[in-house]
């Protein structure tokens, strides 16, 4: 087999670091799924959580499947792998094409899932504890309505005259949904810049990839 040793070897690395960073997501996102410091409000509007878990699964699996195929110049591991990173790569696509037009459905997406925890009142005393420490937090009041969302409006919800979303009574006029997309949009640029950087490992992972299927079974020069 003439195989160059340097691109198997690259793609090996690049698989470890690969596996690693799965691992390290995996971990992290574990961590805050069992962390009792989580808030339930954010996790019921954006359970981002658990779509960390599921990205760092993958990433683990198609890392330690690149790591095979490449030390053990295997091309059905490494076909496997290079289809799996085009389908990947496929989606993260769609899903910014499908996130840059639909930005008011996935607004309304929010809201809806916010919805279910309407009348707040009648919450359980948890969710309560933690929409209070988000309104404090961000400053604002109720989820959809403002405090007209309570039937008894906590003092997470007051404010002085000297703060810019102040209403004439008192109470923040801004509600939470609004602020948690404020919140959302803001960070967008983060999520397409880390989205842009994974879909540059996806091609360099592919083209490896490819190279060194393409080398393996071919006849030494003589």
């Amino acid at each position: 087999m003439a195989v160059n040793k340097c691109i198997k070897y690259l793609l090996f690395i690049f698989n470890l670091l690969f596996w690693l960073s799965g691992c390290i997501i995996l971990g992290v996102s574990i961590y805050l799924k069992v962390n009792k410091d989580g808030n339930s409000i954010t996790d019921e509007a954006l359970p981002g959580v658990d779509l960390l878990i599921a990205v760092g699964v993958i990433i683990m699996v198609l890392g330690f499947l690149g790591c095979c195929g490449a030390i053990k110049e295997n091309r059905c591991m490494l076909i496997l792998f290079f289809v799996s990173l085009l389908l990947i790569f496929v989606l993260l696509v769609a899903a910014g094409i499908l996130g840059a037009v639909g930005e008011d459905k996935v607004k309304d997406w929010v809201k809806e899932r916010l919805e279910k925890l309407m009348p707040l009142s009648n919450q359980p005393e948890q969710v309560r504890k933690d929409l209070e420490k988000l309104q404090e937090e961000l400053k604002c009041c109720g989820l959809l309505n403002g405090f007209q969302d309570w039937s008894t409006v906590p003092t997470s919800c007051k404010c002085t005259a000297t703060e810019a979303d102040c209403g004439a009574n008192s109470y923040y006029s801004t509600s939470c949904s609004r602020q948690i997309i404020q919140l959302m949009e803001k960070h967008m640029e983060v999520v397409i810049g880390i989205a842009f950087a994974i879909a540059i490992l996806l091609i360099a992972g592919m083209v490896f990839s490819m190279m060194l299927y393409r080398q393996i079974g071919k006849p030494v020069a003589r």
